[in-house]
């Protein structure tokens, strides 16, 4: 399989003195480092962040935020596509989600990233919701630097919510693929 990986990479939590370099990669992958769902902007730095590493080496990060008993997985970025790394930081922030009490993980993508369709629905995320016009609002309201057209010449207007059980009715954890 292609998403796979000869071993996990080492995970850890980014560290306060890191939060620049944060910054400066979401930035550099995301045109910003605040990050726009479901009509609420947040600065990724601020939030807490799981980092993939080999040695010192960041190969990528997962911010994410807890609210309840909800898990938002807000940036999932692999700075190496292919080699399981962001497998590895979705099944990570699952395990923090878990040991919060979370009962479920949610993310949001837009429109036009369809390998994120992919990846979230190959590793048993649902697609949930349709917030339909959303980035149109957060362009005009929160981030106007986000682009009119994303990938594949794909006009950017709605947010799709994906979401991953993280409990079974029974009260037991429930893994992060089917």
């Amino acid at each position: 399989m292609a998403d796979s990986v000869a071993s996990s990479p080492s995970m850890r939590f980014v560290r306060d003195g890191e939060r620049d370099e944060l910054a400066r990669l979401v930035r550099a992958s995301w045109g910003s480092s605040i990050v726009t769902s479901r009509g609420i902007a947040r600065e990724a730095s601020e939030l807490p962040c799981l980092v993939a590493v080999d040695g010192e080496r960041w190969l990528g990060l997962a911010a994410y935020r807890v609210e309840g008993d909800e898990c938002e997985l807000v940036v999932l970025e692999a700075f190496e596509k292919g080699r399981g790394i962001g497998t590895a930081l979705l099944d990570a922030t699952a395990d923090v989600a878990r040991k919060a009490g979370c009962r479920r993980l949610w993310a949001v993508t837009t429109n036009d990233n369809l390998d994120a369709v992919r990846f979230y629905q190959r590793r048993g995320l649902r697609l949930v919701r349709l917030w339909v016009d959303a980035v149109t609002e957060a362009r005009q309201k929160l981030k106007p630097e986000i682009p009119l057209v994303g990938n594949h010449g794909i006009a950017i207007r709605d947010e799709l919510e994906f979401e991953l059980i993280l409990t079974d009715p029974a009260g037991g954890a429930t893994g992060p693929r089917p």
